[in-house]
């Protein structure tokens, strides 16, 4: 059985969005789908921005597997026309952004004086956040959509129904805002800031609207295309759907509404809204949603700053429809579920391939190598080794698997850079040895002794079988308790990895060492 066949009934989430857009294509005869995602370009990429993109990215690779003749387009699109409602907190210059407010980001000065732009530097950050990435993808910004002309005809599209978003959009406003709203927001000709005013339209066939402004009270006459007017945003989103022939795209729980309104806007104008399903948002590790304002839970750069991207893109593929829990303590058991999907890749058949997060990682392609040692195990040989640089570390896996290098494994040598960093930053500083009660200590010097029998090439397993042995001895009611006594007497943590690995990682030597600094009291 082919590839695509198997494609055809996988359950992988990916898949399952690209058949949605599969059908859609082969009912309009359309030549390429278009896959959109969208920015807004008064922050800095953040979580959110990769998750999105990453996540359509899968979709993408899903519908080619699908429909390998069929071409694709990844459009991540700029709202860079947006008016600055606010100073954000974390830039420069705030006292300069602020004679600017309600002006088009494209039109703000780069309060870090790098761009012609606020929104320039912002798009900038954008591209090179993803160029960091290796997504493909085509970038497009509003201003520029707009001022082009590209979006003209859809925009008198608007006008012409006028009335019908109307009708659409007022029910969901309070009684003030429904006497003020209007879909189209011009722009003031004198200052270039955004207008919130009511518009009526003047004349459909030459395409203008009426205002009265704001400050002037004067009367006022605008064309709707060429980048006189913005339109508000649900509008805005169905207009873009509609002048781009957008084929998917996903969005937060939280947007669940604003997507059925601009949908149903873009049937007022005779298209299709397009695919895509509401993926879930993020929690801190107090289940309270993430806000950027607020500074709880991850950031990118700190997800990066402990774990490889790869651990990223897993956790953005697992469970999209689910509310995870995004906080520091998370980064070790999704890199290691990476390695473990990465090594169960090639002993997998094809169906079983489709479904491993992996091949949706790494668009079909084995990744370039696994590692034979886990992150938590690497965490564990810094804390008992006090390794403060990575050859430290490279010795002791030498030992436990001869012939792996830094160049044979690239990944794992990635990883060592990432535990002494983890290490350092959030294991040390939570290290809490105690030292053994009389009961304990007997079973740790049992357990040094049956170690000091062993061969010593001895395995994970046969290690672990004689850590098992003495547990049940000295243990046989409570072997859970003989575990965790060996994470905090030796570890100085409540948790660790299994304990075979870690003693032939580390060596026989160096185990019975460090239980004879526990028992002696010198680690506690």
């Amino acid at each position: 059985m082919k590839m695509r066949e198997f494609a055809e009934q996988s359950k992988a989430w990916p898949f399952e969005e690209a058949r949605k857009v599969l059908a859609r294509i082969e009912k309009s005869g359309a030549q390429e789908a278009i896959f959109e995602t969208g920015y807004g370009a008064s922050g800095l990429p953040h979580m959110g921005t990769f998750g999105e993109v990453v996540r359509t990215s899968m979709v993408r690779n899903a519908f080619s597997v699908l429909a390998p003749d069929i071409a694709t387009r990844l459009i991540c699109f700029s709202d860079d026309m947006d008016g600055l409602r606010k100073v954000p907190e974390n830039v420069p210059n705030a006292d300069m952004l602020a004679e600017h407010l309600e002006k088009p980001l494209t039109a703000i000065p780069d309060p870090f004086g790098t761009h012609d732009s606020f929104g320039a530097h912002n798009n900038a950050r954008l591209r090179a956040f993803l160029d960091s990435f290796g997504f493909d993808y085509e970038f497009m910004s509003a201003t520029q959509m707009y001022r082009s002309g590209a979006f003209d005809a859809t925009l008198l599209a608007i006008l012409e129904n006028y009335q019908a978003v109307l009708d659409i959009i007022l029910p969901t406003l309070g009684e003030a805002r429904r006497q003020t709203y209007s879909p189209f927001l011009p722009l003031c000709p004198q200052t270039g800031r955004v207008l919130m005013v009511p518009v009526r339209p003047l004349d459909v066939s030459a395409g203008t609207v009426a205002y009265t402004h704001p400050d002037t009270g004067a009367e006022m006459t605008t064309p709707v295309t060429g980048g006189a007017c913005k339109l508000q945003w649900k509008a805005d989103w169905a207009m873009r759907w509609t002048a781009l022939g957008v084929d998917y795209e996903m969005a937060g729980k939280d947007l669940s509404e604003s997507v059925k309104l601009s949908s149903r806007i873009a049937k007022a104008l005779g298209a299709q809204a397009p695919e895509g399903f509401s993926y879930e948002l993020f929690l801190d590790e107090n289940g309270e949603k993430i806000s950027k304002s607020r500074g709880n839970g991850l950031t990118i750069e700190q997800w990066l700053t402990y774990a490889p991207p790869e651990s990223l893109s897993l956790y953005m593929f697992q469970s999209p429809r689910k509310a995870k829990r995004l906080y520091f303590d998370i980064i070790p058991k999704a890199v290691d579920e990476y390695i473990t999907f990465v090594d169960k890749l090639p002993e997998q058949t094809v169906d079983q391939q489709l479904t491993n997060p992996t091949w949706h990682i790494h668009a079909g392609a084995q990744a370039s190598s696994g590692s034979p040692v886990s992150f938590a195990l690497l965490l564990n040989l810094v804390s008992a080794s006090n390794a403060e640089n990575k050859e430290v570390l490279w010795g002791f896996i030498g030992n436990y698997a001869p012939g792996v290098s830094a160049q044979s494994h690239p990944f794992l040598d990635r990883l060592t850079d990432y535990a002494l960093v983890y290490y350092r930053d959030f294991v040390a500083p939570n290290k809490n040895f105690r030292a053994p009660s009389e009961d304990e200590r007997a079973a740790l010097a049992d357990l040094s002794e049956k170690l000091a029998a062993l061969d010593a090439a001895a395995d994970a397993e046969t290690i672990q079988s004689e850590v098992y042995a003495v547990g049940k001895a000295y243990f046989e009611d409570n072997l859970r308790g003989w575990f965790q006594t060996l994470y905090q007497v030796l570890l100085g943590q409540d948790q660790g990895p299994r304990f075979g690995s870690f003693v032939a990682l580390y060596g026989l030597e160096k185990t019975r060492a460090l239980i004879g600094e526990a028992c002696a009291g010198k680690l506690a």
